[in-house]
């Protein structure tokens, strides 16, 4: 079989990039880095235009270093592995055991590559990776890395088998916190090639596997069952928890608002329709509105009442007659009083 194998018979399904494809996306890491460069010097001579030579010189070679240098470890170091021209290629850095790359293997690669690629243009890493069996540069061995190929093809067999039916939802409240990244790709990868494997040494490779996850969770597999299906139980309730996290609501929204929840919405009693009619419908309280005093305007002035003037007196009777009052006068019945 082609491919990366570990010190325990466990075939990892990686395969190692060539040296075409590592040229290619080497050739793209320099161009973006030697422009990057330049432009950082151009921007330097102006800066540095009003200091002596043996400062601009120190600022030359500490630019050269963080740029040439420093700056394919940081984004190796962040991307785990996938520079601009891995990415472009389809290519990644990985651990021998195909696992993410850290800092000090970023470092380890980048210090021997100033030596095989930037002091003699590449023609070192170029024939070490022809010698090698992995296609491997000075740098991938003494820093314990490999850089492999990304966008390859799932081969048949490389599918995880499910646990057996019996099994299933055994390990619901087993805690898998504490298992590394590591070991679930050693377990995976024992799953995946289990068939092709010495039944001896697939038995001895499965207790031991079973050995470090039980002490990892810290509760032991179920009397009578198998270290390899007791592997397979597991690893499938850790896919059944990443696919319920992966596709449950968000915590915002409730279950039973019908916008994503689980469960259904409640159902509510129907309401029987009323039949109308006017003498049920009492009128609605009617606040009385609040009233605004109205302006008082003034009251018309009516004029002084004139009495008319009395009628002129007649000159024959005297004047105490006309200020007394007269008596009336009774009326005529034709009836003299007695003398």
């Amino acid at each position: 079989m082609s491919g990366v194998v570990t010190g325990d018979a466990v075939y990892l399904g990686l395969q190692p990039a060539r040296l075409p494809s590592r040229a290619l996306a080497l050739l793209i890491d320099l161009i973006v880095v030697w422009v990057a460069y330049l432009l950082i010097s151009v921007g330097l001579v102006f800066a540095t235009a009003s200091l002596d030579e043996a400062a601009a010189m120190a600022l030359s070679v500490v630019s050269f270093l963080l740029v040439l240098v420093g700056a394919p470890i940081a984004v190796e170091t962040l991307s785990h592995g996938r520079s601009l021209g891995k990415l472009a290629c389809g290519l990644r850095v990985v651990r021998d055991d195909g696992g993410p790359i850290r800092f000090r293997h970023a470092l380890m690669r980048g210090a021997i590559g100033v030596v095989e690629i930037l002091m003699t243009f590449g023609a070192v890493a170029c024939v070490a990776s022809l010698v090698s069996e992995r296609g491997r540069r000075l740098g991938d061995v003494f820093a314990g890395t490999l850089v492999v190929r990304e966008r390859v093809a799932p081969a048949a067999g490389m599918v995880v088998p499910p646990p057996p039916p019996w099994l299933v939802g055994r390990f619901a409240g087993l805690d898998l916190s504490a298992v590394p990244d590591a070991l679930w790709l050693e377990i995976r990868q024992y799953l995946t090639r289990m068939g092709q494997l010495d039944p001896a040494i697939g038995q001895r490779l499965a207790e031991r596997l079973a050995d470090e996850l039980v002490a990892r969770t810290g509760t032991p597999p179920p009397p009578g069952v198998p270290a390899a299906a007791y592997l397979a139980g597991v690893v499938g309730e850790r896919q059944a928890r990443e696919a319920r996290r992966v596709f449950a609501p968000p915590a915002g929204r409730s279950a039973g608002t019908g916008t994503g929840g689980s469960s259904a919405p409640v159902p509510q009693a129907p309401v029987s329709p009323t039949p109308f009619s006017p003498a049920s419908v009492s009128p609605a309280p009617v606040s009385p509105a609040p009233v605004s005093p109205a302006p008082v305007s003034p009251a018309p002035v009516s004029p002084p009442q004139v009495s008319p003037a009395p009628a002129a007196q007649d000159p024959a009777v005297p004047v105490d007659a006309r200020t007394e009052p007269v008596a009336p006068r009774p009326p005529a019945t034709g009836f003299a009083p007695p003398a």
